[in-house]
């Protein structure tokens, strides 16, 4: 007979269980969607200082991760990491990215980069707004 449980110790090995099934649910609504990973990265001396991850699919692309190294920030590195990152989209035939973020500060800088908010929502976790914006890739 099924047993329920409610747990704030779930394994890791069980919190898999739950995304691989989401993700196998819906990667079957979008078959026709041709998923594909993307990451770019910056290296110094073997290390990463910089880089960003995301897939393209249905003609999107979608940017998960960005990430420049504290000691690397505010000298452009984030913005080459976005640009290239949309480069090899448009070449996959992306139409437009979809970005998302929690800081203020970092939305602004997606908006002088040509990300328009698609939604906007206060509060989403604490005192942090969620962000989602979108830009056009056709030229």
């Amino acid at each position: 007979m099924p047993e329920w449980s409610v747990s704030e110790t779930a394994t890791e090995e069980e919190l898999a269980v739950l995304s691989e099934g989401v993700l196998r649910v819906g990667r079957a609504l979008a078959a026709n969607g041709n998923a594909r990973p993307l990451a770019c990265f910056l290296r110094d001396r073997g290390s990463i200082i910089a880089g960003g991850s995301g897939r393209t699919e249905f003609d999107r692309l979608f940017v998960q991760y960005l990430w420049v190294a504290e000691e690397h920030r505010c000298c452009g590195l984030g913005s080459e990491v976005l640009a290239r990152l949309e480069a090899e989209a448009r070449k996959r035939g992306s139409k437009d990215a979809l970005i998302e973020t929690l800081s203020d500060r970092v939305a602004a800088l997606y908006g002088r980069l040509g990300y328009k908010p698609v939604a906007t929502i206060p509060r989403y976790v604490g005192g942090f707004t969620r962000h989602i914006m979108v830009k056009a890739l056709e030229e």
